[in-house]
């Protein structure tokens, strides 16, 4: 999903039709709340959360504003609704307290907030607009290839849990390796239980490689992919996971603000002279957030090659105490996320040492007095 600008929004919300709808997504039932041209409640009931009961809600009616909260069905729906001829806000379930802290919290209810605001001040909604279907199935595959991953991990560590359990241990070897190599380490009496598990590992192993073959292909869908793979660290899934997260570079007017689009960046609390430290505010996409801290785990482990990031974030580590190397890899991973967007909107690879930087200056001056020896 990526935020309307300010522009998008004014432009796309001038035109107001008669009829406001609030619709409260439901995994069974949704309900919705109508308003009429003067803000009075028309009418209300729930419909079933299928495209057959939003067809048979919507289609063929004149041209509505409808609001709903982002959720497991809301790009579906938003898109069917779209194409039934309506105006769509899908809001950023997230800023609602309004609704999610209501003391008289109901579907009901929460069908009606979300008219009057769509009806009386649609910003409030902090709308959201979501990805094409087809970005959004190649996102599922990048996601789907990420629980796959987590499952085997569980198993591979409840593996050698086992055999440590019985005085035994496994060999340090890689997930991709384990099922193969673990299996000679077993006693006889440990066969039994752990087989199976190896089993499944080594199932998982082969379906994750044939993931990876289709998203190294997405390559040749989405250009940019190759552009952000320059970057050290930043592999096929990191840099497909982070075009399509985004969507597109304009989803973010400014490179700047990706950290806090993110959730990368410190929450802040300040009410009068108080204005407490806070940790990141971890809103934003998860999954995309925990990419870019792995990407800068690299950056900043010994496999990581010189760079001005991450001469920057060793620094940072050094001087931040007992918490600076995780406080340095939250910075690191927050500058990434910055440095990739800055690459996608100029079009420009990565350079280690930008221009202008001493190191950069320096290699400049050593080339030219090769060049002239």
């Amino acid at each position: 999903m990526k935020k309307h600008s300010r522009r998008q929004q004014l432009a796309e919300w001038q035109e107001k039709p008669s009829i406001t709808v609030g619709l409260d997504l439901g995994d069974r039932y949704s309900h919705y709340c109508q308003l009429n041209e003067d803000g009075a409640v028309e009418e209300e009931g729930r419909i079933a959360t299928t495209e057959q009961g939003m067809r048979k809600q919507f289609a063929g009616e004149p041209r509505q504003r409808i609001a709903m909260e982002c959720g497991t069905h809301s790009p579906w729906i938003s898109r069917l609704l779209k194409e039934l001829g309506h105006q769509v806000i899908v809001a950023n379930a997230r800023k609602l307290r309004a609704i999610s802290e209501n003391e008289s919290k109901s579907d009901e209810v929460d069908a009606e907030m979300l008219a009057d605001l769509a009806y009386y001040r649609p910003r409030l909604l902090h709308p959201l607009r979501h990805r094409s279907a087809r970005r959004q199935q190649d996102l599922n595959l990048l996601r789907s290839r990420d629980m796959l991953v987590r499952s085997r991990t569980m198993l591979v560590n409840g593996a050698r849990g086992l055999v440590k359990s019985s005085g035994g241990r496994l060999p340090a070897c890689s997930s991709e390796s384990f099922a193969e190599k673990a299996k000679p380490s077993l006693s006889a009496e440990m066969k039994k239980a752990i087989t199976p598990l190896l089993r499944q590992i080594a199932s998982l192993t082969e379906a994750i490689a044939k993931m990876d073959v289709q998203i190294e292909k997405l390559q040749e869908r989405y250009a940019e992919i190759a552009l952000l793979r320059t970057v050290p660290g930043v592999g096929p899934i990191v840099a497909a996971a982070y075009v399509l997260t985004l969507d597109n570079s304009d989803a973010i007017r400014k490179s700047r603000s990706v950290g806090a689009y993110l959730g990368l960046r410190p929450g802040r609390e300040q009410s009068g002279s108080s204005d407490p430290e806070k940790g990141i505010s971890k809103t934003g996409n998860g999954y995309m957030r925990r990419l870019l801290v792995q990407s800068a785990h690299y950056t900043l482990s010994r496999h990581g090659p010189e760079s001005a990031l991450r001469e920057w974030g060793l620094r940072l580590a050094a001087s931040g105490g007992k918490r600076g190397k995780k406080r340095a890899v939250v910075a690191v991973a927050r500058k990434l996320g910055v440095i990739l967007h800055a690459m996608w909107r100029s079009g420009k690879k990565y350079q280690a040492f930008p221009e202008g930087s001493k190191k950069a200056a320096t290699a400049a001056r050593v080339t030219a007095v090769e060049a002239a020896a």
